[in-house]
């Protein structure tokens, strides 16, 4: 058993107390969420590296959304997809811009 030290006194720590369930809707909340505030950052983004970085980062939200038995549901896939392909455009437009701009 693990005990914690608090205020001098030793309160036992049981295993429900040490693992948090997070529901299934957490699960998708969180995956839509992030790949959201990944997309904003893409698009306020100065940099091609920080571009990059962030489309990565939406590419690993959909790639977790296709593990099966972990809670995702179609929605959030679908929405994850969504947000990929608005990123892809996002970044190959901002590519673009840059090939046009003279250095």
């Amino acid at each position: 058993m693990v005990m914690i030290h608090h205020k001098g006194t030793d309160l036992p720590l049981n295993e429900q107390d040490r693992e948090v369930m997070m529901s299934e809707s957490d699960i998708n909340n969180i995956l839509v969420n992030g790949a959201q505030i990944s997309l904003t950052k893409l698009r306020r983004a100065q940099n091609t590296d920080a571009r990059l970085c962030y489309y990565a980062e939406i590419g690993v939200y959909l790639e977790v959304s296709l593990s099966r038995g972990a809670g995702i549901t179609e929605e959030t896939m679908n929405s994850l997809q969504e947000i990929h392909r608005l990123a892809t455009h996002e970044y190959m437009n901002s590519h673009k811009q840059k090939r046009k701009t003279p250095a």
